[in-house]
């Protein structure tokens, strides 16, 4: 597969300079123009170990083209960028998912970069955070968010595959292997979320990894950016699909 080229200093930034914009680079609060996000079980059934999927990611892929996710026994992480599914694997390498491979949870939009910002200078992801925080209209919606460009550094940990009976997350994740990269190349997807939707979802910001030769990636908690562009949408729906087991654990 080949690698996106990408000249970070040149970036068309039409799109984000579109309607959604109310000013000073700010996104507008219309939720007229709002589109869906898409999701599968809850947070919280994935916390109460429910890992077992029960939606192929051929049919995730018909709500979204951007988004995070797992797999089947919490076997590594999902990232999609332009409608590609990848598997994230817990020795940091990626590969293209299989459509008829389970998820227990998977979060996925169709991403349209309503709004933009460069970035020309260094930035820690407290930093980015921040950034994000100055683009959006408010606190209580839902954010697709996209940073491509080079980083100095980034670190990732993803999970490894689970055996029944399976632990709870916190415990299964507890010996996550770290990935380090350095002088690399490529696209975080994720989302900001509002805390009232804390057991639904993940709250706060939660970022997915992919390398631009599509080969690396992971769970991304640490990362410095060098230089390139972030995008954000503006997303208010939030649509949840709840698998019998999730409503059990519910």
């Amino acid at each position: 597969m080949s690698a996106p080229t990408h000249d970070w200093h040149c970036w068309d930034l039409a799109r984000a300079a579109s309607a959604h914009y109310a000013g000073d680079n700010r996104l507008h609060a219309d939720r007229g123009q709002a589109h869906e996000i898409y999701q599968t079980s809850t947070m919280s059934a994935l916390l109460a170990a429910v890992y077992d999927g029960t939606v192929t990611y051929g049919e995730i892929a018909r709500h979204g083209d951007f988004g995070v996710g797992t797999f089947n026994g919490l076997d590594g992480e999902m990232v999609a960028a332009d409608g590609q599914f990848f598997h994230l694997h817990s020795d940091g390498t990626a590969t293209v998912a299989d459509p008829t491979e389970l998820t227990p949870f998977a979060v996925v939009t169709y991403f349209r970069g309503d709004a933009g910002r460069q970035v020309d200078e260094a930035m820690s992801r407290k930093e980015l955070e921040a950034t994000v925080d100055e683009l959006v209209s408010g606190q209580d919606h839902f954010y697709p968010i996209r940073v491509d460009g080079r980083f100095r550094q980034i670190a990732t940990r993803t999970a490894a595959r689970q055996s029944a009976p399976y632990r709870p997350l916190a415990q299964a994740t507890a010996d996550q292997v770290v990935s380090r990269f350095t002088d690399i190349e490529g696209s975080l997807v994720g989302f900001r979320t509002p805390d009232y939707a804390q057991g639904i979802t993940g709250t706060g910001y939660h970022f997915h990894f992919i390398d631009d030769a599509r080969r690396s990636g992971g769970h991304t908690f640490d990362f410095v950016l060098e230089s390139g562009v972030i995008l954000v949408d503006e997303d208010v729906d939030l649509h949840v699909e709840l698998p019998e087991a999730a409503v059990r654990q519910g």
